[in-house]
């Protein structure tokens, strides 16, 4: 089976001040491990036994004013080393028209699609966006659908108690496919906070232009658990359907308290009740239609 990585970074420290600055607390915890380099190279070496042949970067948070910088830096390692074969950039959905950026990007022939983290959590940690509720914002909500002139999706991050508001940007934007991160960034493991979660996922599921990442399930547990990853994916798949779920490493930030090989085995495991055909919508073919992958 080919198998896409549709959410991975690599990063030079320099680029990151969240790398090469002062420690702070962060939603996956303790970071040392990671506070260096992480090139190309390390990460073709990790993902070569699980027959990855093709891959997804995702902006890594560089300072925001160098966003094409890193979109061109992503795209000499393409011409490099062929890898990665998509780029999903940064761009600013809250500025009031988003175009001349998006216009500056669109130069790079592997972008795909933008993400601007929107997760917002009443707890500090797991805090990125200033406004919880950005998906409501009006600006936000014209800038987004203007992706759809540019062929681009749109890579959300949201909480649970996010995913009304998300709901409602994609009601707003029908014509631009959305990139749930995460399958929604799932951190309440209680009975009750399982159960919201499901609840708002079936919402979401409701949006046809919405799309399930499965990746970053350790982000909250700061372990491999592949009870957890079965568990979600299972539930995820239910609401969504294989078609509109795909997989991703989230390496190197998962490579803090795993390997990639082990990783990727847990997912294996936790799709080995569904069908090949679903199994490689997963794991390679709704990759490659969203991000137009060739």
């Amino acid at each position: 089976m080919t198998v896409v990585d549709a959410h991975f970074h690599v990063w030079r420290q320099a680029d990151l001040p969240w790398l090469s600055g002062p420690m702070q607390p962060r939603i996956f915890g303790p970071y040392e491990p990671i506070r260096r380099d992480y090139p190309m190279s390390e990460y073709l070496a990790d993902v070569a036994p699980s027959g990855v042949t093709k891959s997804v970067y995702v902006q890594a948070n560089w300072p925001t004013h160098r966003a094409e910088d890193e979109a061109a830096w992503i795209e000499t390692l393409a011409q490099d080393t062929g890898w990665p074969h998509g780029l999903v950039a940064y761009a600013d959905m809250t500025v009031p028209d988003v175009r001349p950026a998006l216009d500056q990007l669109m130069r790079f022939p592997h972008l795909r699609g933008i993400r601007q983290q929107f997760h917002w959590h009443e707890t500090p940690t797991y805090r990125f966006a200033k406004d919880p509720d950005l998906c409501r914002n009006h600006v936000v909500q014209r800038n987004i659908a203007r992706l759809a002139d540019y062929n681009l999706v749109f890579d959300l991050q949201v909480f649970e108690g996010q995913m009304a508001g998300a709901c409602a940007l994609a009601k707003a934007c029908p014509d631009v496919t959305f990139v749930l991160q995460h399958a929604g960034m799932l951190e309440d493991l209680s009975e009750m906070g399982r159960s919201a979660w499901r609840r708002s996922m079936a919402s979401l599921a409701q949006c046809p232009n919405v799309v399930s990442k499965l990746s970053g399930f350790g982000t909250f547990q700061h372990r491999l658990d592949p009870e957890l990853i079965a568990w979600v994916t299972t539930e995820t798949v239910a609401l969504f359907g294989a078609d509109r779920c795909l997989w991703g490493s989230n390496f190197p930030i998962e490579k803090l308290w795993t390997d990639y090989t082990s990783l990727f085995e847990a997912h294996r495991t936790a799709t080995g009740g569904l069908s090949t055909a679903e199994q490689n919508a997963i794991f390679n073919e709704t990759a490659c239609r969203v991000y137009r992958l060739t």
